[in-house]
């Protein structure tokens, strides 16, 4: 059979299972720039359940496979796999050393440039044919993918969804994701630089600010509106619980994740430092200009961070990420703004 006969009877596939979920009522909904964040597990259970059990299913090295079990249940999976799609994972991959075989994209949101990898584009909004032509032996995906759009990715090839009770640290995200990709000793090594990195910040960061609190906001272009991420954050609470930084005391006491407030609000905060980024586009950007103006009104130059030089202005592709390499980063950043 033809390559083009094979994409032609796997487009007809995938069509009639699209078509059958639908008809079931099923919402197949998409992760957006805030992604999708679970409850925080405890840390064994959380450990337990990012280390996928496995048995060998065939004794011989090329194309043997082995059984792992992810959110949705047991999945067959090659012990060794080239071709590896990682949806809203790439990130980890990249840590890990493996390139994937596409980057997903989204026409509203853009995808993650800060990993400035060169391979085909994906639209997560589009037609699955694109991604079977890239032709994965493995497709790696977290909580954007609910089970419907798990259902569609399986019949392009073996899907690992990572359990809900990984999803909160990125820690435990990147050692499930290395024992899916038979690397687990890579995904060891990973860790333990990141940890040394992570120590020898905190130390830096606690000595030079101390006690001072921190308020990290995201500026919403569309409606001039701002969000005030909370401790639980899984962009930015990293800076709290692994970082060492002081929250604002309302940032400490939110449940949620994310809260809107007005920019009359922003001087109860009584933050010392703020990190401010845009939810689209760079600061540059024509279409960001007229939001980013508020930043420059009286409001904002009255502030006590803004007067001592204490707000920086961050890129927002890897500050709303919470992966690994996106976490590295952001402790780059902030190293490089607040120590002097």
């Amino acid at each position: 059979m033809t390559s083009r006969g094979r994409k032609f009877i796997w487009t007809i596939v995938l069509i009639l299972a699209m078509s059958a979920l639908a008809a079931c009522g099923t919402n197949n909904k998409a992760a957006d720039g805030n992604a999708v964040q679970a409850e925080n597990a405890g840390e064994q259970a959380a450990a337990a359940s990012a280390t996928p059990a496995a048995s060998s299913n065939n004794t011989s090295e090329e194309g043997a496979t082995r059984t792992i079990t992810g959110e949705f249940g047991d999945v067959e999976i090659p012990v060794h796999p080239k071709r590896v799609a990682g949806i809203y994972v790439e990130d980890y991959l990249k840590a890990l050393g493996v390139t994937p075989v596409v980057q997903w994209y989204h026409p509203s949101w853009g995808k993650q440039d800060y990993l400035n990898l060169d391979v085909p584009e994906f639209d997560i909004s589009g037609s699955m044919e694109a991604l079977l032509d890239k032709n994965p032996d493995l497709i790696i995906t977290d909580g954007g993918a609910d089970a419907a759009k798990y259902e569609q990715y399986s019949m392009i090839a073996p899907t690992y969804r990572l359990p809900e009770s990984v999803l909160q640290d990125s820690r435990l995200m990147l050692t499930a994701i290395a024992d899916a990709l038979g690397i687990p000793e890579k995904g060891e090594a990973v860790l333990a630089e990141y940890d040394q990195k992570v120590a020898d910040g905190k130390a830096k960061l606690q000595q030079a600010l101390g006690q001072e609190k921190v308020a990290v906001i995201r500026l919403n272009v569309a409606d001039k509106t701002f969000a005030l991420f909370g401790v639980k954050n899984r962009f930015t609470g990293v800076l709290y619980d692994q970082f060492g930084l002081t929250p604002v005391p309302m940032a400490a006491e939110m449940t949620e994740y994310q809260s809107i407030i007005s920019e009359e609000v922003i001087p109860a905060l009584e933050a010392d430092h703020i990190i401010v980024f845009p939810d689209n586009g760079d600061w540059d950007t024509a279409a960001n200009q007229e939001a980013i103006g508020i930043l420059d009104g009286p409001l904002w130059k009255n502030l006590p961070a803004v007067k001592n030089g204490n707000i920086y202005r961050m890129e927002r592709s890897h500050w709303q990420s919470g992966a690994i390499t996106a976490n590295t980063m952001k402790l780059d950043d902030l190293l490089k703004v607040m120590v002097k």
